[in-house]
């Protein structure tokens, strides 16, 4: 038995090692501009979920989703985030592909995490992506506002609709079968 024990860590060893040989080697890679492997994909969105779980405080929005703060959280978007994760005018960022992952387009596809998820994902940024932490740009309750508005963006009251068709030319996504954008 202890032989088996004594294999099995030896084992993980070696493929710690390997691994972290083949990295430093340089065989592993590196380019942006390429899609990464599924498994990598998985890997590294199992990893933030987890990690923001883990980490993130559980906080109610103290900023209530009234049309003024929704429409403050879309003037909010349009300034700072559109132009990695695509514009009011439903149409997707060209910068968006030049990214290690590719940065979501937020009004074609809204997130779908609980508000204090999102509010410390903007807050805190995602290490090796691109995304900033925005805490130093944006104060607490503008990004609560921005949060707010992300994860209403499909069901937005008709006066913050109105504003948005009148700001952009383009209708915002309702949430329904016809009103969802696939790429």
């Amino acid at each position: 038995m202890r032989n088996f024990v004594l294999g099995i860590v030896i084992t993980i060893l070696v493929l710690l090692i390997g691994g972290l040989g083949l990295a430093l080697l340089g065989f592993l890679p590196t380019r942006a501009n390429h899609a990464p492997p599924d498994m990598e994909r998985h890997f590294a969105m199992s990893a933030l979920d987890n990690s923001v779980e883990r980490h993130a405080p559980r906080l109610n929005n103290p900023v209530p989703p009234t049309d003024e703060n929704l429409i403050e959280g879309l003037k909010i978007y349009t300034m700072n985030c559109a132009l990695c994760h695509g514009g009011i005018d439903r149409q997707p960022s060209t910068l968006a592909k030049s990214f290690y992952p590719p940065a979501p387009n937020l009004i074609l596809h809204p997130p779908d995490d609980e508000e204090w998820h999102v509010f410390y994902v903007i807050r805190t940024g995602v290490r090796y992506s691109g995304m900033p932490a925005w805490d130093k740009t944006l104060s607490e309750p503008q990004i609560w506002k921005l949060t707010a508005f992300l994860t209403r963006v499909e069901k937005l009251p008709p006066s913050v609709q109105d504003y948005w068709k009148q700001s952009s030319g383009a209708a915002p996504p309702t949430g329904t079968p016809e009103g969802h954008d696939h790429e």
